[in-house]
């Protein structure tokens, strides 16, 4: 096969034998000479956008792969407002779920992936409130250090600056930023303090990524006059793998499991088209690179190496990859001697992995155990092997964060494996493994990232590293490990984790809400688990003076460590309605540990360790319900069955194959999770049973659903049609419509005051046409907006009643929102008040 024709598919083949993230790499030949190619393009692309997913790979992918340039996707949040249809983690949690889903897509299409400080507060109508809620000024900071530091000659939006209220507030923002920084970025009395650490920068041009979407239809799109446009053919065919940048793309997508993101490859001819927006226009439009040096001599003193490294390609013998590795080591020494300091460290990290594969260089540091504390000390077992004809000496390793250099002097010989055992010391300063954007408390807009340096990262900070020091061919080239910890699964065979620092001991609370619906005790349940041996300590529980705790503290032993002592106090609330953060608190050697440790554990993605604090919510209220026992089918996930037994409901969690008349006998009310109707196909052979159930005096309540991909059109008994009606300010007056229902008067009163506290949005996808039977309750809508009145609609069915209710119950409940609380307790109890009020009636 001749050269020319073995294209870019490093990122794509890695994903074939790397099933997670910390697996080593093992490059074949047809990889290797990638790795080399691409030694010899100094382009660079910034993707920008506004969350995970908004990306669009094919371009990525192709830009990487194809045109062999640096490309990289700054998503301005982390996705932290969405939905999770994998799990129940929302909010913050989410966001790390998604992080990792970027940097997944990352490895398959080729693309780096960085973020700025904000968060993803939820759906957001118009630019303007994104701005004000985001902290504009803290994110054009970050977008600008993003320019900055990656030097893109060449910056792509992928939403219209032009366009607010047309799509997502946050897309329109990100498009406007980008904008604003394309100038600024170049500016050095704009965001000064940046150039203690990057100097100003000027991209050559910037392009909006158009598409057939913003015009509203494909067809639309392809009357439309494109004269302003570029095309780009990305449907490139890659014969040496025999797959098209379409199907890579698409693997690369469905890395997003928790949106439902799976993608479908396609093949054959595409286009994207970009139109210009800035900076210097395209004669041409043939590449986006025009009129830019994408070659070593953009670099002074660069020419020889780009030189001997179109030699190093032109003579890449594919069965012997180490025949390179002579003059990629002096190639090596070149780059090192340059007086540049973007392009040459860029390259020196590729060249050098470059080398490694060539060799078949394996360096490993793996520790004996996945967790250890500060101050600790942990056994690493190192494997070095070279295996090559080459010269490779391991001269030292120097272990990480405490500096300490062992001298080795080992000839790696060829296949010849060298085992080393080290003796790691943690120092105490060492910081705990979690998300740094988490470690500081943000605002509802923002993250909190105090250094500068760490702004954009987008992975979680791992300071324990070992570096082995060798000379290659004479060369003194350095290989940076992150320390981890693997073993042996019977199934999935070697699973690789990372080392994770910890704190001595963590602490959870059973019930992250508990609600007192009159002033008796109630149990509060810890667990507590060590992080080493022999953990000695003091627990308690810290609550305001007004709510009361027995014992004040509790002592604990535990002797091995990951293991847990279960231990519980009482709590006793105050006479009236009150709202309460409880802490626990462990105190060992008169230090406070406050955290409480929380696992995402996903196939898809590297295990993550969060640490939050370890609190809970108290309410005091005047909460009444009655008795029903309800069934509750799961939809994409969610935590309300546990809102439900902590309200004093009997829940049972069925799944819908199980659903017969026979088996809802047992219940009063059945309710459907959020998105069931878009993830659970056996629903749509079900509805009869269901409708049946309503029919015979018992309440189903669906909650929310997207009103695309329902897995049937009959999701009620009645005509109703959703939309992509929501209300997002969660302080939007609330209007009630039909004041006298039995829903907003039994058994709890519902006022206005119940929707003060909501979270993130009042509610979402709501039906904008339903059938006469149903009666509207709420009315409400954003500012600027007509009224949207299918938040809450109820309609009688034969003896009982269906209700449909796109409120974000599943955001509020496990926020503790009381009127949430309250206003779901009246929707549950809606057949039992008229069965209780008909029984009046014949008394």
């Amino acid at each position: 096969m001749p050269k020319k024709q073995i294209l870019t598919f490093t990122a794509f083949l890695l994903c074939l034998h790397i099933t997670v993230a910390q697996n080593p790499k093992k490059l074949n030949s047809v990889e290797i000479f990638n790795k080399i190619e691409k030694l010899n393009f100094l382009g660079s692309v910034l993707y920008i956008a506004a969350h995970p997913d908004d990306e669009n790979t094919r371009l990525i992918s192709y830009l990487s792969n194809e045109q062999k340039a640096r490309t990289g996707y700054l998503s301005l949040t982390r996705g932290d407002g969405g939905q999770n249809l994998i799990g129940t983690q929302l909010r913050e949690l989410l966001g790390v779920i998604r992080t990792q889903e970027l940097i997944e897509a990352r490895k398959i299409d080729g693309g780096e992936q960085f973020f700025s400080r904000a968060n993803d507060f939820g759906f957001s109508k118009n630019p303007t409130e994104t701005l004000r809620i985001w902290d504009k000024e803290k994110v054009l900071a970050d977008v600008i250090w993003a320019i900055r530091k990656f030097q893109p000659d060449v910056i792509v939006n992928r939403f219209d600056h032009r366009s607010p209220g047309t799509t997502h507030g946050h897309h329109t923002a990100s498009a406007m930023l980008s904008v604003e920084s394309f100038n600024l970025a170049n500016n050095p009395t704009i965001f000064p303090d940046q150039l203690k650490f990057v100097k100003p920068w000027q991209s050559k041009r910037q392009f909006f990524n158009s598409s057939w979407w913003f015009y509203g239809s494909i067809e639309k799109f392809n009357a439309a006059d494109k004269t302003n446009l570029i095309a780009i053919e990305t449907g490139v065919y890659y014969p040496a793998i025999g797959k098209s940048n379409q199907e890579i793309a698409a693997l690369s997508r469905s890395r997003h499991q928790s949106q439902g993101f799976g993608s479908t490859g396609v093949r054959g001819e595409e286009t994207e088209y970009l139109e210009f927006i800035n900076g210097d226009a395209l004669k041409d439009k043939k590449s986006l690179f025009e009129g830019i040096d994408t070659s070593w001599n953009r670099v002074k003193g660069g020419k020889p190496i780009g030189e001997l490294l179109t030699k190093i390609a032109k003579e890449y013998d594919f069965k012997n990859p180490s025949a390179s590795i002579p003059n990629l080591a002096k190639a090596y020494s070149m780059i090192q001697a340059l007086n540049e300091n973007h392009w040459a460290p860029l390259k020196l990290a590729e060249i050098k992995e470059a080398i490694a594969s060539c060799a078949g260089l394996y360096l490993e540091a793996v520790a004996q155990i996945q967790e250890a504390t500060p101050r600790s000390t942990i056994k690493v077992k190192i494997e070095a092997i070279n295996r090559s004809s080459n010269s490779i000496e391991l001269t030292s390793t120097t272990s990480l964060p405490n500096n300490s250099t062992t001298t080795q002097n080992r000839d790696l010989k060829n296949n010849i494996v060298n085992n080393i055992s080290l003796d790691l010391k943690l120092p105490e300063s060492l910081n705990y493994t979690q998300p740094y954007w988490l470690k500081d408390n943000g605002t509802v807009g923002m993250y909190t990232v105090n250094d500068q340096e760490n702004i954009g990262i987008p992975d979680i900070i791992r300071d324990v590293k070992v570096v082995f020091n060798l000379k290659i061919n004479g060369v003194a080239i350095p290989y940076e490990r992150t320390v981890i910890y693997k073993y042996n699964d019977d199934v999935k065979g070697e699973v690789y984790n990372y080392l994770d620092i910890v704190p001595q001991v963590t602490t959870s609370i059973e019930n992250k809400v508990l609600l007192f619906t009159d002033n008796k005790a109630k149990t509060v349940v810890v667990k507590i688990k060590s992080g080493k041996e022999d953990v000695k300590g003091n627990l308690q529980l810290e609550l305001p003076k007004n709510w009361q705790v027995s014992p004040q503290s509790i002592s604990f032993t535990i002797a091995k460590k990951g293991t847990e002592q279960t231990v519980s106090f009482q709590v006793t609330p105050p006479l009236s309605a009150d709202e309460a953060v409880l802490k626990s608190v462990a105190v060992i050697d008169n230090k406070r540990f406050d955290k409480e440790q929380i696992f995402i554990n996903y196939d898809h993605i590297t295990k993550q360790q969060v640490l939050q604090s370890a609190e809970s919510k108290l309410i005091r209220t005047d909460l009444k319900t009655s008795n029903e026992r309800i069934a509750y089918i799961m939809g994409a996930g969610d935590e309300v069955p546990n809102s439900l037994r902590q309200m004093g409901y009997t829940v049972t969690l069925i799944k819908a194959d199980e659903i017969t008349a026979q088996k809802l006998e047992n219940f009063d009310v059945v309710i459907t999770g959020v998105r069931a109707y878009n993830t659970i196909n056996a629903l749509a052979f079900k509805q009869n049973i269901l409708f049946d159930f309503v029919k015979s005096g018992k309440t189903m309540v669906v909650q929310y659903n997207t009103n695309g991909d329902l897995v049937t059109d009959n999701i009620a008994p009645y005509p109703l049609k959703l939309s992509k009606d929501r209300v997002t300010e969660e302080d939007a007056e609330v209007r009630f419509l039909a004041p006298d229902h039995n829903v907003l008067n039994f058994p709890n009163k519902i006022t206005t005051a119940d929707f003060t506290g909501w979270k993130q949005e009042q509610g979402l996808y709501y039906p904008n046409e339903f059938d006469k039977a149903f009666t509207p309750i709420l009315s409400s809508n954003d500012t600027g907006e007509t009224p949207k009145n299918g938040a809450l609609l109820i309609a009688p069915y034969g003896k009982g009643n269906y209700v449909y209710t796109g409120l974000s119950f599943f955001r509020e409940l496990p926020e503790g929102v009381t009127g949430a609380y309250k206003l779901l307790a009246n929707i549950i109890s809606l057949s039992s008040v008229e069965k209780d009020s008909k029984s009046n009636t014949k008394k």
